[in-house]
């Protein structure tokens, strides 16, 4: 099992574009294709099969930018990215957008054909969620590159399987793979690539034809002695019978074991994160500006109408508001956000954490360890659903973002750890079913309104839990239950805009005047 990490599934990248699915996981597969060429491009096609989600979305919703910002070396924060498809023209090289029918098992698949001069590289890869990806194909050949590694190829005519048993016993830290069919090569991954005095005897002893170095595209390694505690809440809830620990605490300790690194580092890297979303949710209340987008600011005149006292509601409910309404501004923007667990929901979890921090005076510490607990919420859900709208709908997106806020708000407010589990049931029972319709192929509405819904919902949930009401279902059982009536529903129903109020008169009007 591939264990995911907080810092790789739930809570990132940090990233600029409308979607982590399309924009930030595009990046890291362009990345991933430009290092198979050796950063040498002169020719690249990019198909995507006519049944997936990509076929109706790949343009609006950010995938051919991330993808040309990835093949010029770029990150999902660059602040080049929206310019990325004239930039890599300026550098010569030619772009080709196709769709095809391939017959691809994932919605969110990625054809590509890339050339430079005589040397010639096919590889498919999967956008999985939230900006996690996976390259399942190189050459015909079966791979599972998911960026979590430093990947050393070696490519060879012949005597593949001579080169796999020399390498084979050459050390313990690295993980050696034989390419299973297709153009032969070895796949070597670890926490490094592999010695260059290792790759200067290989290359002498056998006719090697090239060598590749594939670098990471996630912050968190793995290794291949990797385990962790547990991968649900019901294996939680068993570890944590004799130990008593705090769902901060075991989230540190998952985290601890599946990166490496220690406790404090972990409460760091968070610590880091709302660096990031404090500057984000400022410029969103400030106020943005963007030419391709349907609304206009609203965050400004939200903020002078709560400042007035003409909201009712409350001052938490307003903030939790506010917040959600600036970061989908900054992201609509192309200003830098952090995808938590997407790009699409990034207002629901970090919006609400953000919003009762600063109401109820917490500090940065207990802002970090209360974001941590919701992490681990979102843990259970990387590892037993998805996070991908094209996959199980909106449900799985902003419905999983008010189950960690849910886990998170009921932390900030000093709940137990059964008050933070059934929070998070609650939150997620009550968004089972909603589906990804964006108007005008954008995702703005009615992503905006759904990411209140789910911080809203998770601030009554938050309420129910700390007045123990009772989830009767529990939350692996949820879990269970979002991904079934996700795979249930119809793909016009799963962000491929061809279906719901996408396809409105007003939806497809909009679209029509964006895209003149």
């Amino acid at each position: 099992m591939n264990y995911p990490s907080i810092f790789n599934d739930v809570i990132g990248p940090v990233m600029r574009g409308p979607s982590s699915s399309h924009t930030a996981a595009a990046v890291r597969i362009g990345n991933i294709a430009r290092d198979l060429m050796n950063g040498r491009l002169s020719e690249v096609l990019v198909e995507f099969d006519t049944k997936g989600s990509l076929a109706t979305t790949h343009k609006s919703q950010g995938s051919d930018m991330g993808l040309c910002a990835g093949l010029m070396g770029w990150d999902a924060a660059d602040d080049r990215l929206v310019n990325s498809e004239l930039a890599i023209k300026d550098a010569g090289i030619k772009i080709s957008f196709i769709v095809t029918n391939f017959e691809a098992f994932h919605p969110n698949t990625y054809k590509i054909t890339l050339k430079s001069g005589a040397e010639l590289h096919r590889m498919k890869a999967l956008s999985t969620g939230g900006g996690i990806i996976e390259i399942i194909e190189i050459d015909n050949s079966t791979v599972s590159i998911a960026g979590d590694y430093y990947e050393t190829l070696i490519f060879a005519d012949e005597n593949k399987d001579d080169i796999y048993d020399f390498l084979k016993n050459f050390n313990d830290d690295y993980t050696i793979i034989k390419s299973d069919e297709g153009r032969g090569f070895i796949e070597i991954r670890g926490r490094s690539f592999l010695p260059e005095n290792v790759i200067e005897e290989v290359t002498h002893k056998f006719r090697i034809s090239s060598v590749k170095k594939i670098k990471p595209v996630l912050p968190v390694l793995s290794r291949s002695d990797l385990s962790v505690p547990f991968t649900s809440c019901s294996e939680m809830l068993k570890y944590n019978e004799d130990k008593e620990f705090s769902l901060p605490d075991l989230a540190v300790k998952y985290e601890s074991e599946r990166s490496g690194l220690t406790g404090e580092e972990v409460l760091d890297r968070m610590k880091e994160i709302i660096k990031i979303l404090e500057p984000a949710i400022a410029g969103g209340i400030k106020g943005t500006e963007y030419e391709d987008r349907i609304l206009d600011c609203q965050s400004v005149n939200y903020k002078e109408q709560m400042d007035s006292g003409r909201l009712p509601g409350g001052k938490l409910l307003n903030r939790i508001i506010l917040y959600v309404t600036a970061l989908m501004e900054q992201k609509s923007s192309m200003g830098i956000v952090v995808a938590a667990p997407t790009a699409g929901s990034c207002g629901t979890f970090p919006g609400a954490c953000l919003a009762a921090a600063h109401e109820l005076g917490k500090s940065e510490d207990e802002l970090a360890l209360a974001m941590l607990a919701g992490g681990l919420i979102g843990i259970f859900i990387a590892a037993h659903s998805t996070f991908a709208a094209e996959v199980c709908g909106c449900q799985a997106e902003t419905g999983a973002g008010a189950g960690m806020a849910a886990a998170s708000l009921v932390i900030l407010n000093n709940g137990s750890l059964k008050q933070a589990v059934a929070a998070s049931s609650m939150a997620m029972q009550n968004t089972l079913g909603m589906i990804c319709d964006p108007v005008a192929n954008r995702v703005e509405v009615p992503c905006l309104g759904r990411n209140i819904l789910g911080a809203v919902n998770a601030l009554a949930c938050t309420n129910m839990a700390l007045a123990d009401f009772d989830p009767v279902i529990p939350l692996d059982e949820v879990i269970e239950t979002m991904d079934r009536v996700g795979k249930s529903m119809p793909s016009s129903l799963c962000c491929t805009a061809l279906g719901g109020l996408s396809i409105t008169k007003t939806s497809k009007d909009i679209e029509k005047k964006l895209n003149s």
